[in-house]
Formats: structure tokens, sequence, C-alpha cells
């Protein structure tokens, strides 16, 4: 080998190595960073998942009127061939509460069934301000032979309910929707 090859070979391992150096240098930096990172967002009061001393308080629903329990009546009419029902009578919830009812459904027929259920509110004026999150009234039901079922309602009472209302009834009625059956489809 030349004396020049040598020296170019040379001239490569050291800027190979000073690379190298600048490589390791680079990750280190970057590893580094996330104490330093996680300091400062502390100390700045940002991104900061827990308290200094461990716990952890969770905010509280500020929508929840607890000067006030509005009493909630539950009803159900079957127009067709099922058992329809809710599971409780009755319930309290303070105004902005979730609460959860259920309803229980029997198709008490030998064919599958199509239905929909059409909620009622009393007193009139409360119908504004309930609201529900879930509800099997949302999307028609398939029943099979015999089948029972239990339906959820989720709701809350909006806080803006007028003082003077003080019981709500919430009534549905669950008919058989007219037309063919999915047995009965060919």
């Amino acid at each position: 080998m030349s004396d020049e090859a040598q020296e170019v070979r040379g001239l490569n391992r050291k800027m190979l190595g000073k690379l190298l150096v600048i490589a390791v240098l680079m990750f280190g930096f970057g590893y580094a960073l996330i104490p330093v990172y996680k300091q400062i967002c502390e100390v700045m009061g940002v991104n900061v998942l827990t308290q200094k001393d461990g716990t952890v308080e969770f905010d509280k629903n500020t929508q929840v009127d607890k000067t006030r329990t509005i009493t909630i009546d539950f009803d159900g009419n079957a127009q067709g061939p099922w058992r329809f029902r809710p599971v409780v009578n009755s319930m309290q919830v303070h105004p902005g509460e979730l609460a959860t009812v259920m309803y229980e459904v029997v198709n008490t027929q030998a064919r599958t069934v199509n239905a929909q259920a059409i909620p009622s509110y009393t007193p009139q004026s409360a119908t504004p301000h309930f609201k529900k999150v879930e509800c099997f009234c949302f999307k028609q039901q398939t029943l099979k032979p015999n089948e029972a079922r239990q339906m959820p309602v989720v709701f809350f009472i909006d806080p803006a309910l007028p003082r003077d209302v003080k019981t709500i009834t919430l009534s549905y009625t669950f008919f058989e929707i007219a037309g063919l059956n999915p047995a009965e489809k060919g």
C-alpha cells in the first residue's frame, strides 16, 4: 500500500472514531433528557400526573345539585306478545347525577318479533330535562322466541329542571313493529 492510501485510511479511521463518539454522545444526551424533562414539567406544573404527596384527587362533578332530590317513577306498557316492565318502580336522584335503570322484556311467543319502545314523560315540562345517554328505545329490538332480556336506560336530570318538579314519571310503551319478521323473510 502506498503512503497516500495509508494516510487516507488513517483519516477515514479518525473520522469513523469521531462519528462514533458523536453518535454515543447524542444517544446519551437524548437518554439524559427524560429525567430533565420530567423535572422541568414538575417544576412548571405541566403534565403532572400525581400530586407531590402521592395522593390523587379526582375532580368532583360540579353539575350535580345535591340540594335537590327528584323521584323518578318507572312504568312499562306492553302492546304485543310479551311481558314488559321496569326492574324497579322508582328511584331518587340528584339533578346532574348519572343513573341507570333496567327494563325487562320477555317474548312470550314461539316466533321472532321486532319491537320498538317509545318513551313519554310526566309532567310534560320535564321532557326536555330528562337526558338519556343510553337507551334501548334508541333502536328496534329483535326478540327471539321465548327470549328474556334486560335492557338499560342510562340517564341524568338536567339541573335546569324547574324547582317545582319533584317527581318525574318515565313511561315506555313497547309495541310490535308492523311488517315481516326476520324469520318470515324469504
